[in-house]
């Protein structure tokens, strides 16, 4: 088998070919390939070919990082004018960011617990922002849990969401740490796995329950 690849990778340096273009067409790798065609001497017509090859795919690189960096700067432009639309946030805009997260990310059958689980540190920040300046909950009623896979350094882990939250690593639940043949690539896209915010507060949770509930009514409501 080794000899037909040798032979191939040969056949096609004769005809010209650069290491990377055998490599690419023979499906070889680039050290096999440059040991087994190092002898081969080039004509300076192949030698010529190749360089200007060589041009021709650098010059195409550079015209697809412009048009990329062309594109990225047209979507930063939109993205800008946007961001504009908002120059604060009042304690009432506040207040909806935290029913809306609640409804998309809050837990709705725990009758006497307020809970919020995401994987994103900025939806945690906004969400203890929200239930401390809104909902005005007591520091020591706060709990933390951490869901994570078995690549985690749990310590670490904690230090981080402790530090993201606010919340002493003492108020935290026991970290719960899933099996899973899906670690390595959790390692990547969850490299602290998920937070979530706890209170045991019947009161609050009813409260959130029915802001919820009457936003949901002003939405859907034929007189908007």
């Amino acid at each position: 088998m080794k000899l037909i690849e040798k032979e191939k990778a040969r056949v096609l340096r004769k005809k010209g070919y650069s290491i990377n273009q055998i490599v690419k067409e023979a499906g070889l790798t680039k050290s096999s390939v440059s040991l087994w065609v190092r002898d081969i001497i080039l004509t300076k017509e192949q030698k010529k070919g190749l360089s200007e090859r060589g041009r021709s795919v650098e010059s195409i690189e550079k015209r697809r990082l412009i048009r990329l960096s062309n594109e990225q700067a047209k979507r930063q432009i939109i993205i800008d004018a946007a961001k504009k639309d908002f120059n604060y946030i009042s304690l009432e805009h506040l207040k909806l960011i935290g029913i809306i997260l609640y409804l998309g990310e809050g837990g709705k059958t725990e009758r006497g617990t307020a809970r919020l689980s995401n994987s994103d540190p900025i939806v945690i920040k906004m969400m203890m922002r929200f239930f401390r300046e809104i909902c005005k909950v007591p520091e020591e009623k706060f709990r933390g849990n951490i869901h994570t896979f078995a690549h985690a350094d749990v310590e670490k882990t904690e230090k981080y969401w402790s530090k993201i939250a606010g919340i002493s690593r003492n108020q935290f639940q026991k970290t719960y740490i899933k099996p899973s043949s899906a670690s390595l690539q959790k390692r990547f896209t969850l490299p602290f796995g998920t937070f979530s915010i706890n209170i045991s507060d019947t009161k609050l949770f009813l409260t959130i329950k029915g802001w919820i509930e009457r936003i949901k009514e002003l939405t859907i409501s034929e007189k908007i």
